[in-house]
């Protein structure tokens, strides 16, 4: 669902990316619950912010290394997050959930129940 990025109105700015937030989400990266031995990236891109990690479990990469874990976007006009986890498949971003506010996308993502981010 990249199509979310092309989707917002160009003629408003993006509040995201900015390094006060991209240092909070680096911040609550070091309570997930899994994969805590590897230390995950967060790039800013247009919207808000990527995380990638080396993958560890293989599960992805043979190699170990470094596949995409979520996408968070803030949308403006909804005042809303969008947590997206990637599809490794495909290559494409699904929605995952939407959340008013960054701390509780962030919990969704750190708890991960499903094992959809952290695989």
């Amino acid at each position: 669902m990249q199509s979310a990025v092309l989707d917002r109105n160009p003629a408003r700015p993006f509040a995201h990316p900015n390094d006060l937030d991209r240092k909070r989400v680096e911040r609550s990266l070091k309570s997930r619950k899994r994969y805590r031995y590897v230390k995950p990236q967060v790039v800013m891109t247009v919207g808000g912010y990527r995380i990638e990690s080396p993958c560890c479990s293989r599960n992805i990469d043979k190699d170990g290394g470094v596949v995409d874990v979520a996408l968070l976007l803030h949308d403006p006009d909804g005042a809303r997050w969008e947590l997206f986890r990637k599809d490794h498949a495909t290559g494409l971003w699904q929605l995952d959930s939407t959340h008013q506010r960054l701390p509780a996308a962030l919990e969704r993502l750190n708890v991960d129940p499903e094992r959809t981010f952290w695989q």
